[in-house]
């Protein structure tokens, strides 16, 4: 699993941020894979990052959230976009991908349920519509 795969999804989508506001102050490889930064805190607080994208658990920040624990924060996601802006561009296709596919998994289910709806006697759809009103007042007088 790599930085992304590991980090939560508020770190990644936070560290998108960070990498298109220019937030990485300065940045070096330092061998393949393997980068150190400083990157701007949102408070204007500067962070020592250490990414390493072989072992991702060996990747270090001294911000709050991470220091001293093995987690991926911000600051490493947007230096890894920094280093690595392709991982980034990637990303952000493989997100467009899964939207446009949950859409057409979306679609498809109200066109399913269209269809079903229309395959209905008129006597069913009676039933089915005074069962899902009980099932709504139930769960109105519920909460």
């Amino acid at each position: 699993m790599g930085l992304v795969e590991i980090a939560s999804n508020n770190s990644v989508w936070r560290g998108m941020d960070y990498y298109n506001n220019k937030k990485v102050v300065s940045w070096e490889t330092i061998e393949a894979g393997i980068y150190e930064g400083v990157v701007s805190g949102s408070e204007g607080n500067t962070y020592a990052v250490h990414i390493d994208t072989v072992h991702p658990r060996k990747s270090s920040c001294n911000c709050p959230f991470a220091d001293g624990r093995r987690v991926v924060c911000k600051h490493m996601i947007a230096l890894y976009f920094t280093a690595e802006p392709k991982v980034a561009k990637d990303f952000l296709k493989e997100v467009e991908k899964w939207e446009a596919e949950a859409e057409e998994r979306e679609r498809q289910h109200y066109e399913d349920m269209k269809n079903y709806v229309k395959s209905l006697s008129k006597t069913e759809l009676q039933e089915q519509l005074l069962d899902a009103l009980v099932q709504l007042e139930e769960r109105r007088n519920y909460w």
